[in-house]
């Protein structure tokens, strides 16, 4: 307890219950932090940061499209308005459309590209500037995915965002380490969250071949992650700046 106590973060993405983003809202709130969750579906993200605040924790909810650019500027004035300071930003908002290349629309890119990278773009500018303007360094945290690490069928523009992910934020740590500002990527394996929900009822006998591929046997939790975000906003990773961190059970060892 008190890894992140007295620290102002922001997680996005964080509405739904059994999604990265809520947990990690979670657990920083158990560690002190105060907590602004963001999501597109403010209901959701509303009821997350009520239950932050049920268990003693501090949370707020604030709605948020991460693909418009007018909308980080909103949010972002009222960070400064409630706190004037951001020590932590966790970028986990993102969507996957996945379809073989000569299946994918253009459309389909640009909504991948603009929701899972450019969204990391808008956000990490505003956090860097404000970081910046109040001198105390910060810790900026990318989710992009293994799928931005590797290869994998039906993932071109999914992929190509997340490997984006990856060599902006290295980019973006070196402009920033000077000045305490860290900026690192985690890269999550198959998870246990809603979504493998659908894999698991549209396609048993699959899904349970993918997860006999893991090396560990096992589908990872939204917890996994989430200790992982814990670590890299948390002063133990005070030396770790523009790295990048595979949670996914050693499949990309393999």
């Amino acid at each position: 307890m008190g890894r992140l106590e007295g620290k102002i973060t922001m997680v996005t993405g964080a509405g739904n219950a059994r999604g990265l983003g809520a947990e990690t809202a979670r657990r920083f709130a158990e560690e002190g932090a105060f907590v602004y969750l963001t999501d597109l579906d403010l209901a959701s993200a509303q009821a997350t940061a009520q239950a932050i605040r049920d268990t003693g924790g501090q949370a707020e909810a604030l709605e948020h499209d991460v693909a418009s650019e007018a909308a980080w500027d909103r949010v972002f004035a009222l960070v400064r308005e409630g706190h004037g300071r951001l020590d932590v930003l966790v970028n986990n908002a993102g969507i996957a459309i996945l379809k073989p290349l000569l299946e994918l629309t253009a459309a389909e890119w640009e909504k991948q590209t603009k929701v899972n990278l450019d969204s990391v773009f808008y956000g990490s500018q505003r956090a860097v500037a404000l970081m910046r303007a109040v001198g105390h360094g910060g810790s900026i945290i990318n989710l992009s995915s293994i799928g931005g690490l590797v290869g994998i069928p039906a993932c071109a523009a999914y992929g190509a965002a997340k490997g984006g992910v990856r060599i902006f934020s290295k980019s973006v740590a070196m402009e920033c380490a000077a000045e305490g500002i860290r900026c690192n990527s985690v890269h999550p394996g198959m998870i246990d969250t809603a979504m493998q929900d659908v894999a698991r009822r549209d396609n048993p006998d699959g899904f349970a071949e993918l997860v006999e591929g893991i090396p560990m046997k096992r589908m990872g939790s939204p917890r996994d992650i989430a200790n992982m975000n814990v670590f890299l906003a948390s002063d133990e990773a005070g030396y770790i700046t523009g790295a990048e961190f595979a949670v996914d059970g050693g499949v990309t060892a393999m």
